[in-house]
């Protein structure tokens, strides 16, 4: 059998498989989504839900979580399993901090970077040349960056005016834009509280009030690695080694190199995650300020199928889950409640339509119980409210695992001429 025979993948069979989601389809749904949250605020009075406010904290949020799951797509596209992003995170949190507040919060991006980069090299030296187990690797690099920026912490941090072993002095803040005019506008038109209309002004407003530099780097980074590993000749050879690092390198791809790479810049890309948490999100460096972020990056990529678009959603979900404890949590809370009594609903239809009965009369018991619950109270328990963004992560990992197809080699041992 010929190598490009080999390598060929065989073709689906005909109306069989997932059909793709095109772009129509995808802003039809978001579209939808947008209607019904909007009907869910109006219904509740949870105003709060899309003000402008709860969107720019939302993106905040969700940027570091974003960046982790951005860094773990990089890793995971050419067969490495990347649980250590955490750890990466941590190192990118102490080294952004560290130069941050000597040399200015850009000087701590790089170094930032540069922090996670080292822990994610250090995951493709003991992973791709040693061979060790990904999962082990990756928890041995959380506990090591954290046993490490702790004892870093007590000479370098503690004896820094403002500082102390378990915190970095405060550090300058990076420039943020907010555009004159449009923004008030859309403050005033979300104030109204207008169906829909007041919601997509929430929205927008906090796309342009108050947005660090930061962030658009964060963000212009999704588009920017969707171009790379999709539409380049060296994304195709990195995506080939999560795939079948074999024929690749039946082909000439130097399967090592893309690997280092490839988790290289995962590191970086969680340090940066570390490094916004520390310079733009809180202004300093504390210990445990990661707070399994890393891990929920994991979900977010996960859920969003090894893509960075549905990557993006996934961190934005979990951001805007994770803020609503900022700002009246306990009632938006409750309001969610009814969305989810509402997506139920539409999934026990679907489920009807599709004629599979056990499945609809379950998604319809638990939408009752989740009316229920919404009608006979009035806030949920401090302690769910806390416990959203997780319990979110948790249910959206499993309804989304049946369609999930991750690369065919991701976590598989490799070594160089193991074909011949």
């Amino acid at each position: 059998m010929s190598t490009a025979a080999a390598t060929k993948p065989s073709a689906a069979p005909k109306g069989g498989g997932r059909r793709k989601l095109t772009l129509p389809w995808i802003m039809l749904i978001v579209a939808a989504g947008l209607v019904l949250f909007s009907l869910v605020r109006v219904v509740s009075g949870a105003n709060d839900l899309t003000s402008v406010g709860q969107v720019s904290g939302a993106l905040q949020l969700a940027v570091p979580i974003g960046l982790a799951g951005l860094g773990g797509l990089w890793a995971e596209r050419a067969g490495v399993v990347n649980i250590g992003l955490e750890g990466m995170m941590v190192l990118g949190t102490w080294f952004g901090a560290w130069a941050g507040y000597q040399w200015g919060p850009w000087t701590g991006v790089l170094f930032g970077l540069v922090g996670g980069a080292i822990g994610g090299l250090l995951h493709a030296i003991i992973t791709v040349t040693f061979n060790v187990n990904h999962i082990v690797s990756g928890v041995a690099i959380n506990i090591l960056a954290v046993g490490f920026t702790q004892y870093l912490s007590n000479f370098t941090f503690a004896e820094a005016p403002g500082g102390s072993s378990k915190q970095s002095p405060r550090i300058d803040e990076i420039t943020k834009i907010t555009i004159p005019g449009l923004s008030d506008w859309l403050q005033d038109l979300q104030a109204k509280h207008w169906f829909l209309i007041s919601d997509l002004a929430g929205i927008l407003g906090g796309l342009v009030t108050n947005l660090s530099l930061l962030t658009v780097v964060a963000i212009l980074l999704i588009p920017a690695t969707w171009w790379i590993l999709w539409r380049t000749a060296f994304g195709l050879r990195l995506r080939s080694c999560g795939e079948n690092p074999v024929a690749a390198e039946s082909l000439g791809v130097n399967v090592y190199k893309y690997k280092y790479i490839a988790v290289t810049v995962s590191g970086a890309l969680a340090g940066l995650g570390g490094a916004f948490l520390a310079i733009v999100a809180t202004g300093i460096y504390q210990e445990g300020q990661t707070g399994g972020r890393g891990y929920i990056g994991l979900a977010a990529m996960i859920f969003g199928n090894w893509m960075p678009g549905g990557m993006a959603l996934g961190a934005g979900l979990f951001g805007f889950t994770d803020s609503l404890k900022l700002r009246g949590g306990a009632e938006n809370v409750h309001a969610l409640l009814l969305l989810v009594a509402l997506l139920l609903v539409i999934a026990a239809l679907w489920q009807l339509y599709k004629k599979k009965y056990v499945v609809a009369v379950v998604s319809a018991a638990f939408s009752a119980v989740f009316f229920l619950w919404y009608a006979l109270t009035d806030e949920v328990p401090s302690q769910f409210v806390d416990a959203a963004p997780y319990v979110t992560t948790l249910l959206v990992l499993a309804l989304s695992a049946q369609r999930l197809r991750m690369p065919k080699a991701d976590g598989l041992p490799y070594r160089k001429g193991q074909g011949k």
